[in-house]
């Protein structure tokens, strides 16, 4: 058995990771999927109050109160900022750190750097809007679509501005690193770490044949890849 913990991504919740919870749990492993405050199960919880250290906090305290060790931690496009916030607290509970089709930040490094967004900060602008609306995605199916993208909900300004603390670089943690790559209209901001993967011993690399939505469009495919690192 092994214990995965998957952080969803911006705009998203857990829910995204359904399917794919389901073929991992049916083969009798534990499956944790974190609610990030503020956004899709938890949007009731929004506030401008809501910053990238409240999600971590939100993975760091899963993985503590349910005691979880030895554990593959993924992180989904956002995610990937989430995960590596929580190395500090959490990484010697990681046995192996798989980010799929994400930002993969250095110490310093937030989203809004990372793709030049221009988010404004509320904490110095009194009265700027603290909601980023979330952009339509593309699924492969209609349905999947239409039942996604209504879900989908702002997301707290704070969490795309606010920088990773990161005391350690990623290649010199004992734990393994993974990056799974989208290879259907791939997003340009992937490129950059997808490629530091691919060309760095120190990393695996897999791709997966279709958009960004991979939990939602290839659950089979991603499940089976999440196998091979049990």
């Amino acid at each position: 058995m092994t214990r995965y913990v998957l952080v969803h991504g911006a705009w998203g919740g857990s829910y995204g990771f359904r399917f794919v919870r389901r073929l991992l749990h049916a083969d009798g492993h534990e499956v944790f999927t974190p609610s990030l405050t503020g956004i899709g199960e938890r949007s009731h919880l929004t506030g401008p109050h809501v910053d990238l250290s409240t999600h971590v906090l939100d993975l760091v305290n899963v993985v503590r109160y349910e005691d979880l060790d030895d554990i593959v931690l993924l992180g989904y496009s956002y995610g990937g900022m989430v995960v590596t916030g929580a190395l500090d607290h959490i990484g010697t509970r990681v046995r192996e750190l798989v980010y799929l089709d994400a930002f993969v930040p250095a110490d310093g490094d937030s989203l809004a750097t990372l793709t030049g967004g221009g988010f404004g900060n509320p904490a110095s602008d009194i009265g700027a809007p603290w909601l980023v609306p979330p952009p339509k995605r593309e699924y492969d199916d209609p349905v999947a679509a239409e039942w996604s993208n209504l879900r989908r909900t702002p997301q707290p300004v704070g969490t795309l501005t606010e920088p990773v603390r990161l005391s350690t670089p990623l290649e010199d943690q004992p734990f393994g690193r993974t990056y799974i790559r989208a290879t259907v209209d791939p997003g340009a901001v992937f490129e950059t770490p997808a490629r530091r993967a691919k060309e760095s011993p120190a990393w695996r690399y897999h791709e997966i044949a279709t958009n960004h939505m991979i939990p939602e469009n290839r659950p089979a495919e991603l499940a089976a890849l999440l196998r091979e690192l049990a």
